[in-house]
């Protein structure tokens, strides 16, 4: 499928703008303007192939183009998009251009590599047990600073997979009970980016000891949710070679799966942040007030979902709800968040704390929701939340066993 404007299906606008250019490398940027080059990938679940194109970026009117490596061709003639900005471009980076997720591989020429090559860092963060229930005020803190999540995903560590995590601490008088405590309940885990990522996240923690962290950085992570030096809230890789080795733990890149997550697919709803709400550095307030309002969160991982991922999951609504397009575009326009929410009669319940999905009636009739609160429209309404009490169980089955399976 030929990606569009709208991100809805082929274009006949957008295929016109799809002629032959000839070498892509005889592109010549103009002496008045500057243009950033990418090189960038995207799989193709269709063909079974992995597509690579050429990503140019102008800031000065904020539109990209694109060109198919393979084919030495134009792939996009150069389009205005608005979601796309100049921070968002480093390599490592995963990128929406048109609801197609593209992964920014390497720099396309020397310019861009000196202009905007950074410092860039990938780390593991991981929330401890006993400090799930403040997860949603420790997301708030990691956004608050800058630094942005890639993936999530709660766990439960077996006792296996924790001493292998924890193997280069084997010999250590402490080893026992930081494996006891690590295996007590579940953990998150994420992958944190941004500048000097590894010091950034490491001071946001503060000092390993509890009781040091209160004395010497009372604003921590550490200093307001940790106990003692093994119940400290949370651990961050030592350095860019542990980060990788312990990023691929939970997130390996061969194709395995790491510890599984913990959905219990019993009693429960399916909540899921939207993406405009996760690129706004909402998902620890609507984590907290979840939270807050009583529910368990049961399960919790980022997704990025493929269009045909969205359709499928939203095709209830379909011909059903005007802005059923729409949704599936916002759906699949970056990471979202999926949550397993288990209480009371939860998919009604949780369906009420939500409010309805205009969150401009639910500004007047239900003022204290969470649509009310946080959503700007009715596509980008924050959450989505299982509207029949009968999908609850469906809806997180979708993300947490098919999508994660």
């Amino acid at each position: 499928m030929r990606l569009d404007k709208k991100g809805d299906g082929v274009s006949s606008n957008f295929t016109n703008k799809c002629r032959q250019h000839g070498s892509l490398f005889t592109v010549v940027r103009k002496s008045q303007e500057d243009r950033f080059a990418f090189i960038a990938e995207w799989y193709d679940p269709n063909a079974a192939l992995l597509r690579r194109y050429q990503l140019l970026y102008y800031p000065k009117d904020g539109s990209v183009e694109m060109f198919d490596l393979k084919n030495h061709r134009s792939f996009l003639r150069r389009t205005k998009y608005d979601d796309l900005h100049l921070e968002d471009l480093f390599v490592g980076n995963k990128i929406n251009v048109f609801s197609r997720h593209l992964n920014l591989v390497d720099y396309g020429d020397q310019y861009t590599s000196r202009k905007l090559g950074s410092r860039k860092e990938r780390t593991l963060g991981m929330i401890k047990p006993d400090a799930i229930n403040r997860m949603g005020a420790i997301l708030e803190m990691i956004y608050s600073t800058g630094l942005s999540i890639t993936k999530m995903k709660m766990v439960l560590l077996s006792r296996k997979e924790a001493m292998d995590f924890y193997a280069e601490h084997q010999s250590k008088f402490f080893f026992s009970n930081l494996i006891q405590f690590m295996t007590s309940g579940p953990v998150v885990a994420m992958e944190i980016l941004g500048d000097n990522a590894v010091s950034a996240w490491r001071k946001l923690l503060g000092p390993t000891d509890t009781s040091k962290a209160r004395s010497e950085a009372p604003e921590t992570i550490r200093a307001q949710y940790g106990t003692d030096g093994t119940k400290n809230a949370a651990h961050g890789s030592d350095s860019v070679a542990s980060a990788a080795r312990e990023l691929e733990f939970f997130f390996p890149s061969s194709g395995g799966r790491g510890p599984a997550n913990t959905a219990k697919l019993t009693d429960c709803t399916c909540c899921i942040i939207k993406p405009h709400a996760v690129s706004e550095g909402l998902a620890g307030t609507i984590v907290s007030a979840i939270s807050g309002a009583g529910f368990e969160i049961s399960a919790m991982q980022m997704f990025n979902m493929e269009r045909a991922n969205a359709e499928e999951f939203y095709e209830v609504y379909k011909g059903v709800v005007a802005e059923y397009n729409s949704m599936v575009v916002e759906l699949c326009s970056g990471s979202c968040i999926a949550l397993e929410i288990r209480g009371t009669d939860a998919p009604r319940t949780f369906r009420e704390f939500c409010g309805p999905a205009d969150p401009e009636i639910a500004r007047h009739l239900r003022p204290k929701t969470l649509r009310a609160l946080l959503g700007k429209n009715k596509i980008q309404n924050a959450v989505h939340c299982t509207d029949l009490p009968e999908d609850g169980i469906l809806e997180v089955q979708y993300f947490f066993k098919i999508l994660d399976g």
